[in-house]
């Protein structure tokens, strides 16, 4: 187990069926870390079943996404000085017992990504949103010299380089969280690994966006990612004699 200060943040919308029985996993498994929920912009009773089931909340006036929540998480593990921040679902699909495997991998990376694509796992991701995540990970694969089979994982954590760099830069569009976060890491030289977690579909509320225009969106981010690493491979021409 790391012996850095650890913070789990939740991100939450809307997630008041959920957010007790997420917060009481995380301290069953790993009870020597804080929680963190970032109330992002909640209208239901996220923010104070939150605080009962004994979390620090921070409540965002509107919603911002879950990049914007992120970014608000990742100013106040910096400010507080933890060492290790991991995010953690609120809607039930990340399995809090995986937390040691995430957190403690760490201590040979930078950004550890729980993927959910492993010979043991259940979980199924099918059609036009299937195909576009396959060509998102083999185009930030390339980027980071090593494999990322599941970049839209939102279960992962962050190093003191991580938490230093996306503190001060981190993507709040959709997604950014997790397909934008990674190729700002990758830039940055941040070693990057993955590690099998499981997955379920999610207890309670609804996602932010349909499946249909996640796959929209994540086929335009692997063409522009494929386009950027093209333009950087190039070698510029020789100035004329």
């Amino acid at each position: 187990m790391t012996s850095l200060r650890t913070l789990v943040a939740i991100p939450a919308w809307n997630e008041a069926g959920s957010i007790a029985d997420v917060i009481a996993k995380v301290q069953e498994h790993r009870p020597d870390a804080d929680i963190l929920v970032v109330s992002d912009g909640s209208t239901d009773d996220t923010a104070e079943l939150a605080k009962a089931a004994g979390a620090t909340v921070v409540t965002l006036p509107f919603n911002v996404g879950v990049g914007g929540a992120m970014r608000t998480a990742f100013l106040y593990a910096k400010r507080e000085g933890y060492g290790a921040m991991v995010q953690v679902d609120a809607d039930g699909q990340h399995d809090p017992a995986d937390l040691d495997r995430v957190i403690d991998g760490l201590s040979e990376a930078d950004v550890v990504v729980g993927t959910r694509f492993h010979p043991n796992s259940m979980y199924f991701v099918g059609g036009p949103r299937r195909w576009a995540m396959v060509l998102l990970s083999r185009s930030l694969s390339r980027m980071n010299r090593g494999t990322i089979s599941d970049p839209t994982s939102g279960f992962r954590s962050a190093g003191p380089r991580a938490i230093d760099l996306f503190a001060i830069e981190y993507p709040a569009d959709y997604l950014g969280d997790t397909v934008g976060s990674l190729s700002i890491a990758i830039r940055n030289g941040l070693v990057i690994h993955e590690t099998p977690v499981t997955m379920y579909f999610r207890q309670a509320g609804r996602p932010s966006k349909n499946a249909i225009w996640s796959a929209l969106y994540l086929g335009r981010a692997a063409l522009a990612i494929i386009a950027t690493t093209t333009r950087a491979r190039k070698t510029p021409k020789a100035d004329a004699a």
